[in-house]
């Protein structure tokens, strides 16, 4: 069975860890309930989310991020089918930014706006090898 894979990334607004557990909680309660899986690596200076399911629920979540004042310049990097899920087992897997990612000066000159799906999709491969 094919699912819609999604991600993106955005900029923090506001950001702090009781913000990030909101947002952690509300994913967690919302994804299972819309059949949705996925991740979230999150730093003060950036989002990036995979977000996989139907299809529906992948577009009305994202505008519902996208509408959310927590995110600043919400863009979508890869929107696609896929044949499994990457993340099948986490409402929603969060992770703190590595170090083996952008530093905040590479992110603050326009790394992630560069960075090709494929070299996003590796980031999110990287990850989900150590939840497995």
């Amino acid at each position: 069975m094919t699912v819609t894979q999604l991600i993106y990334w955005s900029q923090p607004f506001g950001f702090d860890d009781s913000m990030l557990d909101g947002i952690l909680l509300q994913a967690r309660r919302n994804n299972p309930r819309n059949g949705l899986t996925g991740a979230l690596i999150v730093r003060a200076d950036l989002y990036l989310q995979l977000l996989e399911g139907p299809e529906a629920a992948i577009d009305a979540t994202y505008a519902r991020i996208a509408r959310d004042d927590r995110h600043l310049q919400v863009t979508t990097i890869v929107k696609e089918t896929v044949a499994e899920r990457m993340f099948p087992a986490w409402s929603m897997r969060d992770d703190p930014a590595k170090s083996w990612m952008w530093s905040a000066a590479e992110v603050g000159n326009g790394a992630v706006e560069r960075a090709t799906p494929a070299e996003v999709r590796a980031v999110f491969t990287r990850l989900a090898a150590e939840t497995a």
